[in-house]
């Protein structure tokens, strides 16, 4: 090892200790100097002074204090909540949703606004992000980063938005505007791929390192999870499956003129409303419709088979080439239909592929795009601020 890099081991090794005891304590909650030192491995003095260094940098706080026997009760720390705070936002085509979240992790803020009469969309979004701070205490200054969840393209190579199908007024050089608004760090994300990062960390892909995400609703899409790390593709358009061309459906020949593309036409919302009609569940939303089929039993069972049906040609596809162990149903549609149609996908599936993933709806209830951004930003926000407490 050269004489160079000695001095910087100390410091190198004061920062993972650091950051050990801080995931410790959002883990598992308030911890004594005593506890973190048995939990890091560290003697007690370093542990002591890691504790005064993480204290100084207004990191760490003390919360109460724990009795004990003999002598003193031991002084309780937690991480400081407010040492640092994150918004995340779900943009749609009708509505922005905005939440604020300290370092914890705990939602302290949420907003909601209409986007039907404004073509303004840097004013809708620092109004929703003014408005998540304010209602969480937040002061702006502390808000470390913003993540927003958007339907369409995102460059990776620029982090703009390319194409957003439903967002007509979202376009190339809008990231620039909001970050000279917000004077914030900015992040846009695919909306579903911020789907996968919800379900990855609390849903029904918890541990796992490969998956994919299908999202039935307006629309069709699809988030591809790879060792743990989303596939985003070179362009940002990987898991665009609403573009998959599939039997039973025409296929668009231009996308720039704003036809459905054809697994769109056959498996998004308004398909399966058409359905629906058929079946006898008439006046009626595509989630309502499936719902509504699973009460019936066996008499909504057509319509259901039918849905998988159409549902197994996309997720078949995707399967077939990427060999996942696990298919998640997400959106509207997919968590309308819970185990009674991904087990009818499961079954279709393994019917007309040689894979065989299992296919499970999706273990969130409200709310994935939103808590995707907040994680995503969260996780940011933790290397950067964690990661620089030895100064």
């Amino acid at each position: 090892m050269s004489a160079t890099r000695l001095p910087g081991t100390p410091r190198l090794l004061r920062a993972l200790n650091d950051r050990a005891a801080l995931e410790l304590l959002l883990e598992q909650g308030p911890l004594t100097r005593a506890r973190l030192g048995e939990l890091t491995g560290l003697s007690k003095v370093t542990a002591s002074q890691l504790v005064e260094r993480l204290e100084e940098r207004g990191l760490v706080t003390r919360v109460g204090e724990q009795a004990g026997g003999r002598g003193p009760n031991a002084q309780l720390y937690a991480v400081r909540p407010g040492s640092a705070h994150v918004i995340g936002v779900d943009v749609g085509p009708e509505r922005v949703v905005a939440a604020c979240a300290d370092i914890t992790g705990a939602v302290i803020g949420r907003v909601e606004q209409s986007t039907r009469d404004t073509d303004d969309p840097v004013g809708v979004v620092h109004n929703a992000v003014v408005q998540a701070a304010s209602s969480a205490g937040a002061q702006l200054s502390s808000v470390r980063r913003i993540v927003l969840g958007t339907p369409g393209l995102v460059d990776p190579g620029t982090g703009d938005i390319t194409f957003a199908f439903n967002l007509p007024r979202w376009h190339r050089g809008l990231l620039a505007a909001l970050r000279d608004d917000l004077d914030t760090p900015v992040v846009f994300e695919n909306d579903v791929n911020l789907a996968a990062v919800a379900e990855a960390q609390s849903g029904a892909a918890q541990g796992l390192a490969d998956f994919v995400l299908v999202w039935v609703g307006t629309g069709v899409g699809l988030a591809i999870m790879l060792g743990g790390r989303l596939h985003q593709g070179s362009s940002g358009a990987a898991g665009e499956i609403g573009y998959l061309p599939v039997p039973g459906a025409p296929i668009p020949r231009d996308v720039s003129r704003r036809a459905k593309p054809a697994f769109q036409q056959l498996a998004g919302a308004d398909a399966i409303r058409a359905l629906a009609r058929e079946h006898g569940y008439p006046d009626t939303s595509a989630a309502d419709a499936v719902r509504a089929a699973i009460a019936d039993g066996t008499a909504g069972g057509p319509m259901l088979d039918e849905v998988a049906r159409r549902l197994a040609l996309g997720v078949a596809s995707t399967c077939v080439v990427l060999d996942p162990p696990l298919v998640v149903l997400a959106g509207e549609v997919g968590q309308a239909g819970g185990a009674a149609l991904a087990e009818r996908v499961q079954h279709e599936v393994a019917a007309i592929t040689l894979v065989r993933p299992r296919v499970v709806p999706t273990g969130l209830t409200e709310e994935s795009i939103l808590h995707g951004a907040l994680r995503t930003a969260l996780d940011a926000v933790r290397d950067e601020v964690f990661g620089s407490t030895v100064g």
